[in-house]
């Protein structure tokens, strides 16, 4: 059966992501985390609940931490995007590191969305309390580790910067 499109129309779209400009012809309803996997080849944004739930997807636009599965293409022009990829340009960053060392990760799917949370907390909060910890990642799902390691791996990147 073939697939049905509801809305084909192309737009032409402007942004950058991780610091390098980017110009695309997509359809104007196409998913940010279907253009970064697909269309530029950076797949640390996982695809999984799809509905904006689960966190696996998660990006920094313009500052914010969003799920990009909620985000289309016409959206994005002139938007500036950070994903887990950008971290590690220089080495592994201070969180990555912290996961790593604290078993922050089973299976290691939410592990981006994860990271990104944290470093969207840590980006406006450096000593957060244990309360907002919990609440900036309260819009993530880890099926496998049962946070612990999550939160000691976000308590020793706290005590490292």
């Amino acid at each position: 059966m073939e697939k049905v499109k509801v809305n084909s129309q192309k737009i032409n779209i402007s942004f950058t992501v991780n610091g390098e400009q980017q110009k695309l012809q997509v359809e104007a309803t196409k998913r940010l985390v279907d253009i970064l996997r697909e269309d530029l080849s950076l797949t640390g944004a996982k695809i999984s609940c799809e509905i904006g739930r689960c966190g696996a997807c998660s990006v920094e636009v313009d500052g914010e931490l969003v799920n990009s599965c909620l985000m289309r293409a016409y959206q994005l022009n002139g938007k500036s995007i950070h994903t887990v990829e950008s971290l590690s340009e220089n080495g592994l960053h201070e969180i990555q590191k912290a996961f790593l060392e604290e078993g922050g990760f089973q299976c290691g799917y939410c592990t981006p969305g994860m990271i990104m949370a944290v470093k969207a907390l840590l980006e406006k909060n450096k000593k957060p309390t244990d309360e907002e910890i919990l609440e900036a990642l309260s819009g993530n799902i880890c099926r496998c580790t049962g946070y612990a390691g999550i939160i000691r791996s976000v308590k020793k990147v706290i005590q490292a910067i």
